[in-house]
């Protein structure tokens, strides 16, 4: 997959301002700090294109990013973060659910897990919420280049299970090898 053109289309907090043209979107979730912004940036292969930060809990609205004009990535504010008022959580929660509900050019769900540790409390309930929508997952486990090699059939197993996820549900990913990405794009390509 080639990519060439990519664009912030739209950045939104209610329906009204989300895309009007029905391409394709894939939503891209997970905790704060797992490297939604990172996976972003190597999918469409441009260095700083979604801004990165230290500080978890930057990514406040949705954001629609506009790729090859074929379809859209969509990135939703991090959960999980404790410094993130409750009240302002739920307003995300409700503002992820609202798009959730609402959108029927929502074609796939990135779940974004990090791969050095067994999925949170918050992945489980996400994954189970996503689930409840019959959307269709897949489950991105970034930070893959962290985990030694000796490890990594034990991490696999312990993502896989705690999630119960088939095979085909599950991609590791690692934007220092790029490992992944060419599923992530064949993932896409099938898709459109």
């Amino acid at each position: 997959m080639q990519i060439n053109s990519v664009a912030l289309a739209s950045i939104a907090v209610r329906a009204s301002q989300y895309p009007i043209d029905n391409l394709p979107e894939f939503l891209i979730v997970g905790r704060s700090n797992v490297g939604k912004s990172s996976f972003i940036n190597t999918i469409v292969n441009r260095k700083n294109f979604a801004h990165t930060s230290s500080k978890p809990g930057k990514t406040q609205t949705l954001n629609f990013y506009l790729i090859n004009n074929d379809f859209y990535f969509v990135d939703v504010p991090g959960y999980g973060y404790a410094s993130v008022s409750k009240e302002r959580q739920k307003k995300f929660g409700a503002m992820i659910e609202g798009y959730i509900k609402s959108r029927e050019s929502l074609k796939c769900v990135f779940l974004l897990v990090d791969y050095r540790h067994k999925p949170t409390e918050d992945d489980i309930l996400m994954y189970d919420f996503l689930k409840y929508y019959n959307l269709k997952i897949k489950v991105i486990a970034t930070k893959f280049d962290k985990v030694k090699k000796s490890a990594r059939d034990k991490q696999n197993k312990l993502i896989k299970d705690t999630l119960k996820l088939n095979e085909e549900d599950f991609i590791t990913f690692s934007t220092i090898s790029k490992k992944g990405r060419d599923e992530v794009y064949n993932l896409i390509e099938s898709t459109l």
